[in-house]
């Protein structure tokens, strides 16, 4: 009955960010400077639009991001400069979506951008690829109940494919447990995607950190990032267990709708960011006649 609790929502026409695309209001020199970790209820930092245009140049760090004639710059005042042409555009993209009021809490990019530049906690590629694979020890997926009959199915037949295809993927050992310990990680695995994660730059590695950490799990942050999974799917794997409480129990109309969506926009812009920092790509300018 419970099998597909990925279908129980049609969400297949509903957009991760419903919203409208416009001009923009924000301070040069500074970005967003929420926390990656900031609550969803936690009161947003707004500002009046003060820019008419965003535009992107090259220089000699990489692209850079202007308002109007002005260069943004990060919260401790180095020049925002990003390693692909692809991932400015997604950036101004940001900055010319806002309307009268910038809303630093949407734009996820951005903050992602701020974080690798700034790296305010100092912390080098080891520490970030630690932290990461420390999550295997708390990963959602692997953590199972008892009961009720119905969820512990439930939880079978939408996480054990998941774990199968990563242990399958990655050469390792995973499994799960109802313990309140958590299930035993040998310590191959954790060596074998430290390895894995090893291969990725800093830029990618902050965004793969801040996907594990909005899905609570290392697993299902592979599966996304290595395209098994899409940002829907695994966020409301990631949910498994309160989507089944709301079918049970119904919904609380604006919080649990806007914790879903919240959730789906940090994790698909999360993701983007992976990508776009990962693929040295460049973006092919086509002459446009009429």
């Amino acid at each position: 009955m419970w099998r597909s609790c990925l279908k129980l929502r049609d969400l297949g026409g509903r957009r991760l960010l419903n919203r409208p695309v416009g001009g923009p209001t924000a301070l040069v020199g500074l970005g967003p400077t929420l926390p990656a970790l900031t609550r969803a209820y936690a009161p947003p930092t707004e500002r009046k639009r003060f820019y008419q245009n965003v535009s992107i140049t090259q220089g000699e760090g990489g692209f850079e991001i202007n308002l109007d004639h002005r260069k943004l710059k990060t919260p401790q005042a180095k020049l925002f400069t990003v390693p692909s042409e692809a991932l400015a555009i997604a950036v101004a993209t940001e900055w010319d979506s806002q309307q009268d009021t910038i809303k630093y809490y949407t734009m996820h990019l951005t903050t992602l951008c701020n974080t690798s530049l700034d790296n305010p906690t100092q912390r080098n590629k080891d520490q970030l690829i630690r932290a990461a694979v420390k999550f295997l020890d708390t990963d959602t997926i692997c953590y199972r109940v008892e009961e009720p009959e119905t969820l512990v199915e439930l939880q079978k037949n939408e996480w054990d494919p998941i774990i199968e295809w990563a242990e399958k993927r990655y050469g390792v050992a995973i499994g799960s447990s109802t313990s309140i310990m958590g299930p035993s990680i040998p310590a191959k695995t954790r060596e074998v995607l430290v390895s894995h994660l090893a291969s990725y730059n800093m830029w990618a590695l902050q965004g793969i950190e801040f996907v594990v950490t909005q899905l609570k799990s290392m697993v299902l942050t592979l599966g996304l990032i290595d395209r098994h999974l899409t940002v829907e799917q695994a966020v409301l794997l990631s949910r498994l267990e309160e989507e089944y409480q709301i079918q049970k129990w119904g919904n609380i109309e604006w919080a649990h709708d806007y914790e879903l969506q919240e959730l789906r926009a940090r994790t698909a812009a999360g993701t983007l960011f992976v990508h776009l920092c990962s693929e040295s790509t460049t973006v092919k300018h086509k002459l446009l006649q009429e």
